[in-house]
């Protein structure tokens, strides 16, 4: 809580020199800490072989399902915290920001992992915004260069952005090497 009141004390951040509607200032602060704490540094634990060997815990799990999603090491949580606070500093967002982010980066976490399979009619339309459970669970392909991919937490475009998306089906043989596809 001591950097929240810090920042606002001291008027601290990019978010303090604009004049945005809070709905706008809440969805830069979700944006932003998606891309930085979740997208950024998911890429940089699987690209730092130290930082692989905590994230790797996470990626031990071979029937993929929403408890995959608890399945962290101490260190790769930390990491992500530190990304996370990085992001509260520079922006200056205020408590309820944070903690409405960290609500919904567990429900998107628990959902992207969960052993469902949605219908391509809506899992399409869906992708172009959000991570789905049909695209994280490609992520957790049991080789790489396949699981190095697809780094999202709650929106999509970041790998779109980035370059790091791949997307399949379940009629795609690369399909059955993932660990989380439905059975």
């Amino acid at each position: 809580m001591g950097i929240f009141l810090w920042t606002q004390e001291q008027e601290f951040g990019f978010l303090f020199l604009t004049d945005l509607p809070i709905w706008a200032e809440l969805l830069l602060a979700i944006m932003l800490l998606d891309f930085v704490a979740q997208y950024v540094a998911h890429y940089l634990l699987h690209k730092v072989r130290w930082m692989w060997k905590f994230h790797m815990v996470h990626h031990s799990d071979t029937k993929v399902d929403a408890t995959t999603g608890t399945r962290h090491h101490p260190g790769d949580y930390l990491l992500r915290e530190c990304f996370a606070l990085y992001t509260i500093i520079i922006s200056g967002m205020p408590f309820a920001y944070y903690l409405i982010y960290r609500i919904t980066s567990i429900l998107f976490t628990y959902l992207t992992h969960a052993n469902i399979s949605v219908p391509a009619w809506l899992d399409k339309p869906l992708s172009l915004v959000f991570i789905t459970p049909n695209m994280h669970k490609f992520h957790h392909h049991f080789e790489r260069p396949w699981t190095d991919t697809n780094f999202g937490n709650i929106f999509s475009f970041w790998d779109r952005i980035f370059g790091t998306i791949l997307t399949t089906t379940p009629q795609d043989p690369l399909w059955a090497g993932c660990a989380g596809r439905p059975h």
